[in-house]
């Protein structure tokens, strides 16, 4: 068997009712997408817009969006499948356990630190931002420098930012419906607000504003500072900024945007029908905000030409630019109400995974001890909190995006295989929902995410690699030996 050895599907499936490890199964469809909902629609829709737009795709950023949501829902086909059929905790570490083999499992759960905490870390930064310029615009509040920097460092940390991480973390110990109620509040004050910009935003658009929808290659940006060069144009392809090299660059930028969906998968276990609810619930939170993320990129490029648009802050700007200071302030606590939700449900996400391969023993077991009373993880989640409040107060956010991007886009490659692989190995599992026309899809998928990796900076592939790298060393040091199957008789 070797590193690659498998945890079968009924395994998995009977590990979920150990005593002392049992999360309690309270989510339905509606809680699902609006933890989908509510993970989603974040710094993509209020941040990323204006540095996609100003620097990559001009107008054309709603092409962008809808290709990232297209490679999207070619991934989610994959993910419905698995956690209909594979109902643990865990996503795409789980799946890949029971297809692709221990060491596979292992890689992308280390991978999904990079997608789910480094998230959280990136989110908190940039809520701390929004947080720090409200309180400046209405209350006319200085936040004092020792306790916010909007490019922290060990010397200069975002206090802030960990403080908003850590009584995040005390909520997600309180329990998991007590999450699901506090986000479905905030995601309704969220979508108010993407509302309101739309609606009155439609009311400013020029259409001039639109003209080139897609401006030619090399046109001047709204940034004097190029962007980073992506893997495919180190390697010779003529696909500078702007053109359709910019909006396929724009694309995997904006693809931060949608990070998340899968964290809908990670909750399965604590879902009451996952076979029926869980792809109901990844499949209504990805439509929900493609339509979103497309209207609002389109009123916000037709309020602002796309080479004047704000980097930083492209919604409340464009808002203030015409006058329109009340809605620019609605947004700004839009942002800094629904950027919580954000960060709350991908730290959920990245304690579950933790508590699946602690389960396993790949790391302790003393991670996945289930409180009594709540029935939640409560070891691994405070621990998840701590490291990210940590990253998030001494990590600048642009060192952090491009790196969660490209480890989400790993996991996506890696689900899509492993999808083609169980359909061989095991057919005759029951399967609440099949991806339709297998190998075509998945294998779409996964090139889909590798073309979109490619254009991510070299550098995030050196990072990836380093990072891979460690985890094996950590798993051959540890996980190989005191994992499950590894102690099994015979093994």
């Amino acid at each position: 068997m070797g590193i690659f050895r498998t945890k079968s599907v009924e395994d998995a499936i009977a590990s979920t009712d150990e005593p002392g490890q049992r999360l309690r199964k309270s989510l339905s469809a509606w809680d699902l997408t609006v933890f989908g909902v509510g993970v989603i629609i974040g710094t993509g829709i209020f941040v990323l817009t204006g540095e996609a737009a100003g620097t990559r795709a001009g107008p054309a950023v709603a092409l962008s969006f809808v290709v990232s949501g297209i490679v999207c829902a070619l991934a989610a086909l994959c993910y419905a499948e698995f956690a209909s059929t594979v109902p643990v905790a865990g996503s795409a570490y789980t799946f890949s356990y029971a297809s692709l083999g221990e060491v596979v499992a292992w890689i992308i759960g280390w991978d999904l630190i990079l997608e789910l905490a480094l998230g959280a870390s990136t989110v908190a930064v940039g809520w701390s931002s929004y947080a720090a310029d409200l309180l400046g615009q209405t209350l006319g509040l200085a936040v004092p420098a020792w306790l916010y920097s909007a490019t922290p460092s060990p010397t200069q940390p975002n206090l802030i930012a960990a403080a908003v991480v850590l009584v995040l973390t005390a909520v997600l110990c309180v329990g998991t419906k007590t999450s699901a109620r506090f986000n479905a509040v905030v995601v309704g004050i969220k979508l108010a607000v993407v509302g309101v910009v739309i609606v009155a935003g439609l009311f400013f658009v020029k259409v001039s504003n639109w003209s080139p929808f897609v401006p030619p290659t090399g046109s001047a940006g709204a940034s004097s500072t190029p962007a980073d060069p992506s893997l495919w144009q180190d390697l010779g392809l003529p696909l500078g900024t702007f053109g359709v090299g910019g909006i396929l660059t724009a694309a995997a930028l904006v693809f931060f945007a949608f990070i998340g969906f899968d964290i809908v998968a990670t909750a399965a276990e604590e879902t009451k029908n996952p076979q029926r609810d869980v792809p109901r619930g990844i499949f209504g939170s990805l439509a929900v905000c493609t339509a979103l993320y497309v209207l609002v990129s389109l009123v916000v490029t037709g309020m602002v030409r796309y080479d004047e648009i704000s980097v930083e802050a492209p919604l409340a700007n464009a808002f203030r630019a015409v006058g329109a200071d009340v809605v620019a302030t609605l947004i700004s606590v839009g942002t800094v109400a629904g950027l919580l939700t954000v960060m709350m449900i991908l730290m959920l996400g990245q304690s579950r995974v933790l508590f699946a391969m602690a389960r396993d023993r790949l790391i302790p077991a003393w991670f996945s001890k289930v409180s009594e009373r709540t029935q939640v993880p409560v070891r691994i989640t405070a621990i998840t909190g701590v490291v990210v409040a940590v990253v998030a107060a001494v990590t600048p956010i642009s060192d952090l995006a491009e790196m969660v991007n490209i480890g989400t886009l790993f996991a996506f490659v890696l689900v899509s295989v492993g999808v083609v692989v169980l359909r061989r190995t095991r057919p005759d599992l029951p399967r609440a929902f099949r991806v339709p026309w297998v190998p075509v899809l998945p294998i779409a998928s996964a090139l889909a995410a590798v073309v979109l990796m490619g254009f991510l900076p070299a550098v995030s592939w050196v990072r990836l690699g380093i990072w891979m790298a460690l985890g094996l060393l950590v798993y051959l040091a540890y996980g190989y030996r005191h994992s499950r199957l590894a102690r099994r008789p015979g093994a």
